[in-house]
């Protein structure tokens, strides 16, 4: 799950990191009085919307008085922004954050991350932070550090020494600076389940004190459950509405580029049926797991969630029956085809407890679903049906 900037900070501003003041402007109406009551000789007005290239966008603009800063909200307010981050539809900006001005010393880049190749949090931290990071990690990758911390142990004094060394940083304000920061990050991360936390920039101000300028967090969505007041901070209107309508499904869902919808028991099974798809010349248009007990009921939105992408333009359904039997998946499948009137070709093929069964039913549903006897068979068959389209 992503939050926005103001909330990023705000979270980590109660774990002892310097942000700057700032104001969250959540309705268009509250415009006027945020921004009168913001007492600042600049303003930066910045769009929240959980995407990374805002600047280049056109989603962060500085204004000298109230006046222009009231003038630049309203036309920030209600625009989509297109970044290289979101699709080509871009998001639509419906919230803002006014903070103040500062003087900047020198950008940098620092990040906690969940390190799954190492099992453990590393940083990663450079001294050409700002707008052009991805270009120094791409050109410059001798730039982009990296630090592990030990599970068992967290952060050592030894850790934010190399991290400081490796900035060149050596005036012992701006080193104390530093590390209060990164073990703020730190403590935030590990107390919140968060799988990153990326501070960029991270600026040194005229009066050697690290300050965070942009912060973006992601947390691990597993652990929601124990974390209550993380999880009031999402906002649903930031996602793909079909994510977030399988989400309260407990199905898992991501949306694709391709055509062709596929509706799969189990990740491992999910991969190699998108795989097998691109082999015969095709592209998913998701990824859609229903796990291993779905009922009638779940796999008929399961269904109904594929229709509603209107790329897509056939559907296998790949089903291997152990727990969860055939039959069910087959119920499911006509009940959802019927409800919808469905349209567009329908590959099925099922293995497993009760395969006989679900294949019978769908035979004498009189709708128009082709089966398939193996994996291979299937993908040809769905290929071929869109490639007629």
């Amino acid at each position: 799950m992503n939050i926005h900037e103001y909330q990023a900070k705000s979270l980590l501003k109660t774990y002892g990191a310097t942000i700057l003041d700032g104001a969250a402007i959540l309705g268009e109406h509250d415009i006027d009085n945020v921004i009168d009551n913001f007492n600042s000789d600049i303003f930066v007005i910045k769009a929240q919307i959980h995407a990374g290239g805002r600047g280049k966008a056109g989603g962060i603009k500085i204004a000298k008085n109230s006046s222009d800063a009231k003038k630049i909200a309203r036309e920030l307010w209600g625009k989509t922004l297109v970044t290289h981050q979101t699709d080509a539809k871009g998001v639509k900006v419906e919230r803002l954050y006014i903070e103040a001005g500062c003087d900047i010393e020198k950008e940098y880049y620092l990040s906690l991350v969940l390190d799954r190749t190492n099992c453990c949090i590393t940083c990663i931290f450079s001294g050409e932070g700002g707008v052009d990071i991805e270009n120094v990690a791409l050109n410059f990758p001798d730039k982009i550090h990296k630090v592990h911390f030990n599970n068992i142990t967290g952060i050592k004094a030894f850790h934010l020494r190399q991290i400081a060394f490796k900035l060149n940083i050596i005036d012992q304000k701006q080193v104390k600076s530093l590390n209060k920061l990164v073990e703020s990050l730190y403590k935030a991360m590990i107390e919140n389940d968060a799988t990153q936390i990326e501070i960029n920039p991270l600026v040194l101000t005229s009066n050697n004190e690290f300050t965070i300028l942009d912060a973006k967090i992601n947390f691990d969505d597993n652990a929601l459950f124990r974390n209550e007041k993380i999880a009031a901070m999402r906002d649903v209107t930031q996602e793909d509405p079909l994510e977030f309508k399988a989400q309260s499904h407990n199905l898992s869902y991501v949306k694709m580029s391709g055509s062709i919808g596929c509706m799969v028991n189990g990740a491992g099974l999910a991969m190699a049926t998108m795989d097998i798809i691109k082999l015969y010349g095709a592209a998913p248009a998701n990824f859609l797991d229903v796990g291993g007990s779905a009922d009638k009921e779940r796999i008929s939105e399961a269904l109904k969630i594929i229709i509603a992408d209107n790329n897509v333009k056939a559907i296998l359904v790949n089903i291997f029956g152990g727990i969860m039997k055939c039959d069910v998946i087959a119920e499911g499948i006509i009940a959802a085809a019927a409800e919808i009137n469905l349209s567009i070709p329908l590959v099925v093929r099922l293995a497993g407890t009760n395969h006989e069964l679900g294949a019978e039913l769908m035979a004498k549903s009189g709708l128009n679903i082709v089966s398939a006897d193996n994996l291979d068979d299937a993908a040809k068959k769905v290929v071929n049906l869109v490639n007629r389209l």
